[in-house]
């Protein structure tokens, strides 16, 4: 209940929150970009990563559609392509800027900025320690799955 009690959204001009594919088709309509000078670089390389995306499937359709239909409609062999390629990168730009991914990536910016990363050789020492763990691990394994199969065959005559 409102405070001008339960018939005030009927008889008000309001007709309630939209639904949500308008909402969503209001959102892809927009030309700005929310919160501009937040998160600024990792909008741009999540944009970037989706447009990658959007022109490989249109290079792989445009492949598609020149196998299928030939040269009788050439003219669809580029315009589907094309089309699917500017639709996607504009819905992909519109993405990064709906404000909760758009909050969600300001968010990743600043924890990332938090980081404390590595140094070169602190990062070389480490990985060497890792990779030289997995080949001793693998080496054990192998060595005790060598002991399994022994007893397992030879000594008590299991075979598979």
């Amino acid at each position: 209940m409102g405070p001008h009690g339960p018939r005030a959204a009927v008889m008000g001009k309001d007709k309630g929150p939209a639904s949500g594919w308008t909402q969503v088709l209001g959102e892809l309509l927009k030309v700005d970009v929310y919160k501009r000078s937040q998160g600024r670089i990792v909008r741009q390389v999540t944009c970037l990563a989706m447009w990658i995306v959007v022109a490989l499937a249109a290079w792989r359709s445009y492949l598609y559609l020149k196998v299928m239909v030939g040269e009788s409609q050439g003219w669809l062999t580029y315009a589907l392509p094309s089309l699917l390629l500017f639709a996607g990168w504009w819905i992909a730009y519109r993405i990064v800027n709906l404000p909760a991914f758009a909050d969600f990536l300001i968010a990743v910016e600043a924890e990332m900025n938090k980081v404390s990363w590595p140094s070169r050789t602190e990062l070389v020492r480490s990985s060497l320690v890792v990779i030289i763990l997995m080949f001793g691990l693998t080496v054990v394994l192998f060595a005790y799955d060598l002991i399994l199969v022994w007893i397992l065959r030879d000594l008590l005559g299991v075979t598979a």
